[in-house]
């Protein structure tokens, strides 16, 4: 699969856009510029897989394929901050069982 340094740019840039929108959805799970970059992208290879799974098909279009993005990102930073339990709502897996004190 070859691709075009135009295409490449356009993936870069629905990534990025992608990555902050799900940065500022999911309060608290930003990861930098290039954090969210790669958040953005893996993102959205997670959004085109999982929609049309789902029966969900946004269009086509640069609009489209960053809504599409933005929904796989703000997916995949819930997943990481249930994993990572770095988060305000319990403190993931365990529900710190390992960390109370009974003296």
């Amino acid at each position: 699969m070859y691709l075009s340094n135009e295409s490449l740019l356009v993936i870069v840039l629905v990534g990025l856009a992608a990555g902050f929108l799900a940065g500022q959805i999911v309060r608290g799970a930003g990861f930098g510029l290039i954090g969210d970059l790669i958040i953005g992208v893996i993102g959205a290879f997670v959004g085109d897989w999982l929609l049309p799974l789902l029966g969900i098909h946004l269009g086509v279009g640069i609009i489209s394929a960053i809504i599409n993005a933005t929904i796989g990102a703000v997916l995949l930073l819930l997943v990481v901050r249930l994993v990572r339990g770095g988060s305000r709502f319990g403190g993931g897996w365990g529900g710190g069982w390992g960390r109370r004190r009974w003296f």
